[in-house]
């Protein structure tokens, strides 16, 4: 049976068989074992990088930078009201309806687009991921590291991954699995239920640290348990993070004494988010039928009209968009998110000079922003502004050297081929290949950015450095296959 390498959020997965590894004797240290801190922070930070590689090559992620950059907010904001405030970690979201989230070595914390979807309030969101955090920060995922340790990194990497598919899909998890389990070790995790007051328990004080309602766990919890009874079918959270009567019971005896005096308000984003997500989620007609039916009480106005804006948008009715963006701006004039999705509709209604104007206005009030920058570049890359697209990335690139953005990397391709500069675009291509998990894509380029022949001695010493890493890699990789 194939459990969970990966950790805290594939406890429960559809099993996945393995006849030849069925009988493979488990030495696994003991969670608090010395044995468990075998693992350096570079070889977990190695291994979480792998990881997220490969899984790019395997599942759809969620690239929207609005919402990616809303969920690293809040997921960095709740880490730095954790027990380890230093440490670092990576959010992500996988394109995905069903309500998951999980976390794997180094620190990388995935969460379902459904689970977004499914949150009524922004505390719920942000309880469970306090809750994938604590599992990280109590070192419940120690075990994984021991046994990944013991693999070659492909192999480890290509394991976690080949196991989280299987969460989703069995029969593309097997087959992933299959194909990277020659000569591996398979090695069974389990997290007990202690595990999970645990992080309940860390995570609830987090969330309180952080200012957020802690009773965002239990309800949250409670009421994913009610919807699997009614509908007989869990979501894959309630399977991979089994939740009991008993853990909901002492989640609740805890709400009291860690009640703030002051009612928790929610942040509009977390509304704004949730809208754009469903809007990208439906087809654009299904889309705009949704906004324009929507009648609860619990979302802001502001939101419900963001989110037929959007749809408008999706469905390509921005002449119908425009009036509702425009009424949200001027009403709250700071909102980022009212600024962007006003100058997306403006360029598609091809007032390319608006919208430019209005993203330049935008970074001059928020200057670096990562999501004004990542839009701003876009727009200047489709308009031809190739120099001004060129500086902007360049200069982004460099404040977020670390960027698991893939897209900004073909956004300065395009910029620096507009230019006339190849060798630049090939590298920047190959960047965007490598973040996407594509090594021998990313190798291609790389060749082909050598071939033109850099004046630069450094630059050309950089392209060959960076070559050579690739191709061990790749070698790595065949010798996993």
């Amino acid at each position: 049976m194939l459990r969970n390498l990966l950790g805290l959020s594939l406890l429960a997965l559809t099993s996945v068989p393995s006849p030849a590894l069925a009988d493979a004797p488990l030495q696994l240290p003991e969670i608090g074992d010395p044995a468990s801190q075998a693992v350096s922070p570079q070889q977990e930070q190695e291994l979480g990088e792998a990881f997220y590689r490969r899984l790019r090559q395997t599942v759809e992620f969620v690239d929207d930078p609005e919402i990616v950059n809303y969920l690293r907010g809040l997921g960095n904001h709740l880490a730095a009201s954790s027990s380890e405030p230093e440490r670092g970690f990576t959010f992500f979201i996988v394109k995905e309806n069903s309500i998951n989230a999980f976390a794997a070595p180094g620190g990388y914390i995935g969460a379902h687009s459904g689970l977004i979807l499914a949150a009524q309030r922004e505390s719920e969101l942000a309880a469970v991921m306090a809750h994938e955090i604590a599992h990280v920060t109590q070192r419940h995922l120690a075990r994984a590291y021991d046994s990944a340790s013991r693999m070659n990194l492909p192999t480890a990497a290509a394991i976690l991954a080949s196991i989280l598919i299987a969460s989703q899909n069995s029969e593309a998890g097997q087959a992933a699995l299959m194909s990277v389990q020659a000569g591996s070790i398979q090695r069974q995790i389990n997290f007990t239920r202690s595990n999970e007051k645990e992080a309940d328990r860390i995570g609830m004080q987090t969330l309180r640290d952080a200012d957020f309602d802690p009773a965002g766990m239990p309800d949250f919890f409670d009421r994913l348990q009610q919807q699997s009874r009614y509908y007989g079918t869990p979501p894959p959270f309630l399977s991979t993070h089994p939740v009991t009567s008993d853990r909901i019971s002492d989640a609740m005896s805890r709400i009291d004494q860690m009640a703030k005096e002051a009612p928790v308000q929610e942040s509009l984003n977390f509304y704004l988010v949730r809208a754009k997500l469903r809007a990208a989620s439906l087809e654009p007609q299904e889309a705009v039928n949704y906004f324009q039916k929507m009648d609860d009480d619990r979302v802001p106005a502001a939101a419900r009209d963001y989110g037929l804006a959007q749809a408008y948008i999706g469905a390509g009715q921005t002449e119908r968009a425009l009036p509702l963006l425009r009424r949200l701006h001027e009403a709250d004039p700071d909102r980022i998110a009212f600024r962007i999705a006003l100058a997306e509709a403006l360029s598609r209604q091809g007032e390319t000079g608006r919208a430019l104007k209005t993203y330049e206005a935008a970074l001059a009030l928020y200057p670096g922003n990562p999501v004004i920058s990542h839009y701003y570049a876009q727009a200047l890359v489709h308009a031809g502004e190739h120099q001004q697209a060129y500086d902007l990335l360049s200069r982004q690139l460099r404040q977020q050297p670390q960027t698991t953005d893939p897209e900004l990397y073909r956004l300065l391709a395009k910029a620096a081929s507009g230019l006339d500069r190849p060798a630049e675009a090939y590298e920047a291509m190959g960047e965007y290949y490598y973040r996407n998990g594509q090594t021998h894509a990313a190798i291609e380029q790389y060749e082909l950015a050598l071939q033109q022949k850099p004046e630069d001695f450094y630059a050309s010493s950089r392209l060959e450095a960076r070559l050579a890493r690739l191709k061990r890699e790749a070698l790595a990789e065949r010798e996993q296959d």
